[in-house]
């Protein structure tokens, strides 16, 4: 299935939530572990980055019923993610040796969650319940110890908060907001690459919201340190949860007021720009270079194809 099918212009990846939060029922445990029971529960097991996939024959399947996620071996602590069409959903973990030793099955797939969304082995209306599992999980996998006095906490509220039980502070899951902008300048527009980015990849610059920071001035800043570019009139565009491990995508186009580039090569490979023209041909892959946008999944494809369409 193409990106353009799977993600058309404005509709990317972790948008679609068709799922009922339900917060009325995170602090009524014996409602949940009834739900949990459930013969229409579902989970989704979170392996790192990675998600794990019922497999039969060429159906495969990413929401697992309690006795196939058990079955699998993931951990018994459940997060309770929601309620759709009345099934109750949640979020599960499993151990790196546990995930390992699925490897070589054929009835289960464990693998990235990008690829499998990019690909669209998961359908784009399953992943954002996908994406609130995968937070969730890593939240407690990487806050087990109370921040305030050290002691080991304890997962609550459904799992949407942990609590120490020494000196009985609360911890709660944390969003990062990025700021994900196109800079332009008349008929051009600003694109970097990262080392690690695809052969032939160029994205929109991005950077952590810092303390105390505006949407706008995050903007401004991380153009002026990661290229050396001034820019102004600071629009936002739309924004994209995106699970790695939870951070808050917010999407802004601004007008770039210098444009000579200083690039930071601590930050960026590289940086530069790209005609109008350009961008049409990476969306088209008949660019010279070779040079491509980003998967459709990513909220930097949009906000090239909105300004490269002029949709």
């Amino acid at each position: 299935m193409s990106q353009e099918t799977l993600f058309p212009l404005g509709e990317f990846g972790f948008l679609i939530n068709p799922i009922d939060r339900a917060a009325h029922l995170r602090d009524d445990a014996e409602k949940l572990f009834a739900l949990e029971s459930k013969a229409n529960s579902r989970a989704y097991v979170i392996h790192r980055d990675s998600l794990l996939l019922k497999q039969d024959g060429d159906d495969v399947r990413a929401a697992l019923t309690m006795k196939e996620a058990l079955g699998f071996g993931a951990n018994p602590g459940t997060i309770f993610i929601g309620m759709r069409d009345g099934a109750p959903y949640f979020g599960m973990g499993i151990a790196q040796q546990v995930a390992e030793k699925l490897a070589g099955r054929n009835d289960v797939i464990v693998e990235p969650l990008r690829s499998l969304a990019s690909q669209g082995t998961v359908p784009p209306s399953e992943l954002a319940a996908v994406a609130v599992a995968k937070s969730l999980v890593h939240f407690h996998q990487r806050h087990g110890f109370c921040s305030n006095c050290g002691a080991r906490s304890q997962m609550a509220h459904g799992g949407w908060k942990r609590e120490c039980p020494n000196c009985k502070t609360e911890h709660f899951p944390r969003t990062d907001p990025v700021v994900i902008m196109l800079v332009t300048d008349g008929d051009r527009c600003l694109l970097g690459r990262q080392k690690q980015f695809l052969k032939g990849m160029w994205s929109c610059l991005a950077g952590f919201v810092e303390p105390a920071e505006t949407i706008e001035d995050a903007v401004c800043r991380e153009i002026r340190e990661e290229s050396g570019v001034e820019c102004t009139d600071v629009t936002y565009y739309k924004a994209q949860p995106w699970p790695y491990p939870y951070s808050l995508m917010i999407g802004c186009t601004a007008r770039a007021v210098t444009t000579e580039l200083k690039v930071d090569h601590a930050e960026l490979e590289d940086a530069r720009w790209f005609t109008r023209d350009e961008v049409l041909a990476m969306f088209k892959d008949t660019h010279p270079e070779g040079y491509r946008s980003p998967n459709g999944i990513a909220i930097a494809h949009h906000l090239l194809g909105h300004w490269a369409f002029g949709s």
